[in-house]
């Protein structure tokens, strides 16, 4: 079998945590398989050189931010490659732009275009493991990019895909996928399998266990996923496009997103056009917005609300200040004391009665619902972040509980 592993950061922070990983990969290899691992930077490494760029310039070029975080991944696999050297087990390690991983230009937040495994095919043929950076790629100009967060878990994803691996198994700080987060939950239970519609919108709903872009690609290529810990030798929760209970349980799973922020802009003039006007100006920006909720017209006005990463709150607020007179609005509300609560279930579609169980549950916990949004497989919430663990345990304990 090929077999694609990837490693965060928290899995080889230290010496010992590099040794365990450089262990659970040797008895791969050594179980007759042929491997490519994915690692992530070191602990708080990525952090750490944040700080030390802000430190010189707190204005850096977005160019040579990524020119100096990719170093993070490249002291990672040469450490790994060594650990693996003590143990007899061939390894080469290999950055993004020696594996041919060519992205777009968009330095902090390049996409993967093309990638060529020729040198990774060779070094597996001749019989290494071959140790691969996470996070990075280059443009068309040589240029060092970075594929911004989730980087390593897309990156895993792609090289699976263009191999067409057998597994590409994901491992993390816990024993798979979750009903829910297991350290606001400790009810929450391991599920054998989801399907990758389900583990998309769990990953865009705040579930941190995989990063959205990553299985969007495993989806469209068909990647077999395993989300697995590295500090248990278990086995984890598998991630495919049809599992058995996808009928029998309405709900997989129920993440809190705190990540985000609520606009709103009031006394919008109740015209024709005036929603496409707000969210252009949003979409010049490249600012992804979430929940979206209209007022019924009052007069000649109306409000609109919506979400935002709280990291893009800033600049939504001054691209829509400086487009009032063109938008026409009366004064803008912003609140980043806001989280989003999910409950996600491919078995949800005919099971009617789960915004009820749902509702009910945030009535009982006497948390007040902002707005709400509903997908096929899908429902979430916006409620004040102060109730946000409250809100997330009343919510499994309705679903999961005995």
């Amino acid at each position: 079998m090929l077999i694609v592993q990837k490693f965060g950061g928290s899995s080889v922070a230290d010496a010992q945590k590099m040794m365990r990983v450089a262990g659970i990969i040797a008895d791969t290899k050594r179980a007759g398989n042929d491997v490519v691992v994915v690692l992530s930077a070191q602990g708080d490494t990525t952090d750490d050189l944040l700080d030390k760029a802000a430190e010189i310039n707190p204005n850096a070029s977005k160019r040579e931010l990524d020119m100096l975080l990719t170093t993070g991944e490249q002291i990672s696999i040469a450490l790994c490659a060594m650990a693996l050297e003590t143990m007899d087990v061939p390894a080469v390690s290999l950055t993004g732009w020696q594996v041919g991983m060519r992205t777009s230009s968009d330095f902090g937040n390049a996409r993967i275009k093309t990638m060529d495994t020729a040198r990774i095919r060779d070094e597996l043929d001749a019989g290494k493991v071959v140790i691969v950076a996470g996070f990075q790629g280059v443009n068309k100009n040589d240029e060092i990019t970075t594929l911004g967060r989730g980087g390593s878990d897309t990156t895993a994803v792609a090289i699976a895909a263009r191999l067409h691996a057998d597994l590409c198994q994901i491992y993390t700080d816990v024993e798979g996928v979750y009903t829910a987060d297991p350290r606001i939950v400790p009810q929450a239970r391991k599920l054998d399998e989801i399907t990758y519609d389900e583990m998309l919108e769990l990953a865009s709903m705040g579930a941190q266990v995989l990063h959205n872009r990553s299985v969007e690609m495993a989806k469209r290529y068909n990647v077999n996923m395993e989300v697995l810990s590295s500090y248990v030798r278990k086995s984890g929760t598998i991630v495919r496009e049809v599992v058995k209970k996808m009928e029998e349980t309405k709900v997989s799973g129920v993440a809190k997103d705190e990540k985000i922020a609520r606009i709103a802009l009031v006394g919008l003039n109740d015209v024709p056009g005036v929603a496409f006007k707000v969210f252009r100006v949003l979409a010049k920006e490249k600012i992804n917005v979430d929940i979206i909720l209209q007022s019924i017209g009052r007069g000649d006005t109306k409000d609109i609300s919506f979400t935002v990463s709280k990291s893009d709150m800033d600049r939504a607020v001054t691209a829509l200040e400086a487009a009032k007179d063109t938008i026409g609005f009366d004064h803008i509300t912003v609140s980043d004391k806001v989280a989003k609560i999910s409950v996600v279930g491919a078995g949800m579609i005919n099971s009617p009665g789960v915004a009820v169980q749902m509702f009910e549950a945030l009535y009982n916990a006497h948390v007040n619902i902002h707005m709400i949004s509903t997908s096929e497989i899908k429902i979430s919430v916006l409620i004040d972040s102060a109730q946000a663990d409250v809100a997330m345990r009343a919510v499994h304990e309705a679903f999961f509980g005995e």
